[in-house]
């Protein structure tokens, strides 16, 4: 049930998704990236490296190595602010309006999994008595 999940839940959900992704044929991001990515798309722009690393707490090189992996895979760009030259503004793209779509749905499919393996798995106490 979505909004309904216990931490056991959301780890195998996020257990799930990860195997998902590694599994497919398909763009393989490692957290940080993917971390840049989901700001991207999930959170109002416009972003700029500065403010990328402002909000994940990381260097703004890390930001750029992320953007360059991002930038590689068609799943993010980066264009000169027009309004500030010295100022780089990062932009979605189609491919990676697509990502995210999807990653919504196998993060879906995780989360029907999951559920449905936390509903087998017994209760911590029969577990310790069995």
């Amino acid at each position: 049930m979505p909004g309904q999940t216990n931490p056991d839940q959301q780890v195998g959900i996020l257990r799930e998704t990860v195997v998902a992704l590694v599994r497919r044929d398909g763009p393989d991001l490692s957290a940080r990236q993917l971390g840049v990515f989901l700001t991207v798309y999930l959170t109002d722009g416009p972003h700029t490296v500065r403010g990328l690393a402002a909000e994940l707490n990381v260097s703004k090189p890390a930001i750029t190595r992320a953007l360059d992996r991002l930038g590689e895979l068609d799943l993010a760009r980066r264009k000169v602010d027009p309004m500030d030259r010295r100022s780089v503004i990062v932009q979605r793209t189609l491919k990676g309006t697509g990502f995210l779509r999807d990653l919504r749905g196998i993060m879906g499919e995780a989360e029907l999994q999951a559920a449905s393996m936390v509903a087998e798995t017994p209760p911590a106490e029969a577990r310790r008595a069995g």
